[in-house]
This record gives C-alpha cells, sequence and structure tokens, in this order.
C-alpha cells in the first residue's frame, strides 16, 4: 500500500516538472522573433516552419492582418507574402515561386496544365468577398456611374474629359471591369494606370476629372492610412438584371451578401502545394472562425459568418 501511494506521490512530481518545463519552453518561444522559425520545427508541419503565399495586390491589406494574427499564435510559423497584380500572380505560381496564391479567380484549364502534368491537383477554399470601387472628388459633380457611361470611356468614346484612373492594367479590377462591361480590348483614351492604390487616390485628390478603380479592401486601407475620406466620394454603380437596371448601388458588406453590388469578387485559396504542409494550417485559419472575424471586421463579407456567443448570468436575488 505505502510502495502504491509513493509511486503515486513520484508520478506526480514528474508530471509537474514535465508541465513546468514545456510552459517555460513556450514562454521563451513567444519572445523569439516570429520571423524566425525555430531550428527545431519541423518544415512540414501544418502549423510549423515556412510557407511563400502569392497574393493578388487588390487583397493584400486585409492579408497583412491575417499573417500577422496568424503569426502571433503559431510563433513557429513564417509566411511571406508575394503581393502581384493579378496577372503576373498567376504567372509566378506557375513558375513555381510559391505554391499557395489568393486570387479572385481560378485558373483556366491551360493554366492548370503544368500542375496536372505533374499530378497535382489544387486545393481550393473561398475566403472573403470583395468588389471593385469607383470614387472621384467630392467636388465633382457625378454620385453615380452606369453601365453604358462605363463602356463608353473604356473604348475612348465619352464625349467629356474625364479618364478612369486603375492601379494596374494586369489587375483584378481591370480585369473585372472589362468582363462587366463584355469588352475585350480598352482605349487609352480615357483610361490611365498608375502603380499603387495609393497613387490611385493621389490622381483623384488632384481634380474633377479622374475616377479611380481600385478594390474596396484598398480604398478602405487607403482611407484609413491618409484619412481622406471627406476628400473622396464612392460612386453607386448601376446593376442590371436581365438586362433591366434594378438600382445604383454603393459596395458594401450588405450589397455583397444580398448580389446586389454589380462588381463582386470571391477571393480564394488555392493551395497546389504537394504535400500537407503549413499551406493547410493557413489556408484553414483563413477560412474559419478567427480568419473569418478578421474578414468581417476589416469590412469585407465572409465566406462564412462567425457565430456569436451570448453568455446569460443569473444573478441571484435574495
Amino acid at each position: 500500500m505505502k510502495r502504491s501511494i509513493w509511486c503515486s506521490l513520484a508520478m506526480m512530481i514528474l508530471l509537474a516538472l514535465v508541465v513546468s518545463c514545456s510552459q517555460n519552453k513556450n514562454k521563451g518561444q513567444e519572445t523569439t522573433d516570429t520571423t524566425k522559425v525555430s531550428a527545431n520545427a519541423a518544415k512540414d508541419d501544418i502549423l510549423t516552419g515556412e510557407l511563400s503565399v502569392i497574393v493578388d495586390e487588390a487583397a493584400l491589406p486585409l492579408m497583412l492582418q491575417q499573417v500577422d494574427v496568424f503569426k502571433s499564435s503559431y510563433v513557429n510559423s513564417n509566411i511571406k507574402l508575394i503581393p502581384l497584380p493579378e496577372r503576373e500572380a498567376i504567372n509566378a505560381l506557375m513558375q513555381g515561386q510559391a505554391d499557395i496564391a489568393i486570387l479572385a479567380r481560378l485558373l483556366t484549364n491551360e493554366e492548370n496544365a503544368g500542375f496536372k502534368s505533374r499530378g497535382i491537383s489544387p486545393r481550393t477554399f473561398p475566403a472573403f468577398y470583395d468588389g471593385v470601387v469607383f470614387v472621384n472628388n467630392i467636388s465633382a459633380t457625378d454620385t453615380s456611374i452606369d453601365i453604358n457611361a462605363l463602356t463608353s470611356m473604356l473604348k475612348g468614346e465619352s464625349k467629356d474629359s474625364k479618364k478612369l484612373v486603375f492601379d494596374n492594367v494586369n489587375s483584378s479590377t481591370f480585369r473585372t471591369v472589362k468582363e462587366l462591361t463584355k469588352l475585350e480590348k480598352v482605349s487609352g483614351q480615357s483610361v490611365k494606370a498608375m502603380k499603387t492604390s495609393k497613387e490611385v487616390i493621389e490622381e483623384v485628390l488632384k481634380g474633377v476629372n479622374s475616377i479611380g478603380v481600385m478594390s474596396y479592401g484598398q480604398y478602405l486601407d487607403c482611407v484609413r492610412q491618409f484619412g481622406e475620406e471627406n476628400k473622396i466620394r464612392i460612386l453607386s454603380l448601376q446593376t442590371l438584371k436581365d438586362g433591366k437596371s434594378i438600382g445604383y448601388f454603393k459596395p458594401s458588406q450588405t450589397t455583397f451578401a444580398t448580389d446586389e453590388y454589380a462588381l463582386k469578387n470571391e477571393f480564394q485559396v488555392l493551395n497546389y502545394q504537394p504535400n500537407l504542409g503549413l499551406g493547410i494550417g493557413f489556408s484553414a485559419f483563413m477560412t474559419g472562425d478567427r480568419g473569418q472575424r478578421i474578414v468581417l471586421k476589416y469590412g469585407l463579407l465572409p465566406v462564412t459568418m462567425p457565430g456569436r456567443e451570448i453568455i446569460i448570468r443569473e444573478d441571484n436575488i435574495n
């Protein structure tokens, strides 16, 4: 009997020592630079190691927040974002610069051919909804834009001096606008290309004849950083259904959810990793409750609405 008691005590002491060591080890890890992965971290683990992710520039501001929270939770992980315009991002993915991409469209059969020849099938995960936004100077008279006027400007047939200012002609915003207007080519007469969304905002602030075009996520980031929301107006965009106008709408979480906004984009995680690595863990984080809450708080629309927990306490009444 005494021997059994002594054995139990010994086991309890040993367990306490193991837990204490584990806690001390974790505390030490939390103080390390999260951009450096522990040498003991397993490279192929779903929550440890290093991962390069190609990101459509239109989604970069939100993705920076996703990565910051993920890395703070999993200190043995390091995620490097490679921001590129959509066309360049797809080329980089096909060339093998990274195995994971966050894009506003899936790859075509032709683009997938190289992966298919190597026996690699993509794992795709819808992540969030964004949209293309049109903005102008608050001093301008226009408060909305219809599809006919937009098409005329892209064709170079507009009679006024207004210009559409895009961040990049290889961007997903440019592609989406062309698809809406059913145009293959556009004229340079009424279209101007910059290099960044910040430059688009600066161009709009210069005068009343520029209409900036960017993702809604980029717009939210710009006004938060530069505080120019009082000098810029979001234009309402006409929405057509079966060839008939159903009204003019601005991009928002609500109009994305109701499909009332004509230029909504679904961003997806495209995972071309041949094995189960960190890409799976990061994808699960983004599409899980925490990642979707980050999307909601940012101002975009989550694919899955996070649940709300309500705690009801009953007070004892004497």
